[in-house]
């Protein structure tokens, strides 16, 4: 059985840096592709970055590129979202999730209800 559980997440100020981690277990995780999604309190769920195998690919929803970063460490299981220049804006719960194989339609990519696991989500709060 696959679980993801997330870490990392915390009360922070605006314009400070946090790093998200998720562990992944029982499953070939080197092969998986990767996502991370937030959900806001009253929003809906919403893509936020995404990895394709081996990093040759990267996604990200305008409202982070250039300050989020998605990684991986294959031989941890690990996925990670580094995420700088927090604003208030960034508040939600973040969720990662996986996919197997990695799915290759941008708007797949871009669907948390593509990915096959879902973690339970870790609240990130950026105060002003």
């Amino acid at each position: 059985q696959v679980r993801l559980e997330e870490s990392g997440g915390g009360l922070v100020q605006a314009g400070d840096s946090l790093r998200l981690s998720c562990a992944v277990s029982g499953s070939s995780f080197s092969t998986a592709g990767l996502g991370w999604f937030r959900q806001a309190p009253g929003k809906d769920r919403e893509f936020v970055a995404a990895l394709r195998r081996s990093g040759g690919y990267t996604y990200y929803a305008d409202s982070v590129k250039g300050r989020f970063t998605i990684s991986r460490d294959n031989p941890k299981n690990t996925m990670y979202l580094q995420m700088n220049s927090l604003t208030p804006e960034d508040t939600a719960v973040y969720f990662c999730a996986v996919d197997f194989p990695p799915n290759a339609i941008l708007s797949a990519i871009r669907s948390a209800s593509s990915y096959d696991y879902l973690g339970q989500g870790t609240q990130v709060t950026v105060s002003s």
